[in-house]
């Protein structure tokens, strides 16, 4: 599972060149009379969803296309983040608080599924600073705008806007737009079916830039599989401490964590759900700082 909640931050720098990059696609036919999400609708339809929900959903004037958003995939090239801002020592003692403020939830996902407290403490820590920072895009807009890129005038338009400011190549842009945008296809369907089966407005959910939701920041093809209802409410709300405390617990054991297991094996776990070493270290660290 990628990770995105605090990651999807940027500098100011970044801040001053989307502020130019913005002006450039309102001039490169972004505003356009193009109906960005109309491919998106068919085909949302055609899969089963319904025709009357997908239209007023997309009808609402909070369903909007997510050029910002877009345009980090294809413009700039993330520096890794500082993870050892998570080992400083009031970070520490935050993650403490938190495991004595929730220890009865997370001795119950410790019984229940077998992952040892520290470690959830530890990717909540890193994740969304226990919860503190979730993301403010609309994941709704995050996934439609992605997967809008099925539809070449789509990709056109913001290939006109970009190609003066991206290192890809149009080959390179046209193959990474299609990758993405078949990837935030599903990604979007599972988003609508969790938040049909649990009465949610999915114009309501904020989360990372990429799309990632709640405390836990999963993506919405996990939430379905792997989400656990922590606190036994029959609502599965990744935005309360317990529900993201027992699906952190599930998405561990799923792949693989068992009590006692070795240092490699525990390494190997955390890394699906972050494809990166220094996050995976970080949050191993963290763990051990917190058992100790």
């Amino acid at each position: 599972m990628k990770r995105y909640g605090l990651h999807g931050r940027r500098t100011m720098a970044f801040g001053v060149f989307l502020v130019v990059l913005l002006g450039c696609l309102e001039t490169n036919g972004f505003g356009a009379s193009i109906d960005y999400f109309g491919s998106v609708r068919q085909r949302l339809v055609t899969d089963g969803f319904d025709a009357a929900r997908v239209n007023a959903l997309y009808r609402d004037p909070k369903a909007a296309f997510e050029v910002r958003g877009i345009s980090m995939y294809f413009v700039h090239s993330e520096g890794r983040l500082n993870y050892d801002q998570f080992l400083d020592p009031a970070m520490i003692r935050k993650a403490r608080r938190y495991m004595t403020l929730h220890r009865e939830t997370l001795e119950t996902a410790e019984r229940d599924f077998g992952v040892d407290p520290g470690v959830i403490t530890a990717i909540l820590l890193v994740e969304t600073r226990l919860g503190t920072y979730v993301g403010n895009r609309r994941v709704i807009n995050t996934f439609s705008t992605m997967a809008a890129l099925s539809d070449s005038a789509v990709r056109d338009a913001l290939w006109n806007a970009i190609s003066g400011n991206t290192a890809l190549s149009r080959d390179a842009f046209e193959a990474k737009a299609l990758r993405k945008s078949s990837w935030a296809y599903d990604e979007l369907k599972s988003f609508l079916r969790y938040t049909r089966r649990y009465n949610i407005d999915p114009l309501s959910v904020k989360g990372s830039y990429a799309g990632a939701l709640g405390y836990c920041q999963f993506l919405p093809s996990n939430i379905l599989k792997l989400g656990r209802d922590g606190n036994r409410d029959g609502h599965l709300d990744l935005f309360d401490h317990a529900d993201a405390i027992a699906s952190v617990a599930s998405y561990l054991k799923h792949h693989g964590w068992r009590p006692g297991l070795s240092d490699q094996k525990a390494a190997d776990v955390v890394y699906t759900y972050n494809h990166s070493r220094y996050y995976v270290n970080t949050v191993l660290k963290i763990t051990k700082k917190l058992e100790g």
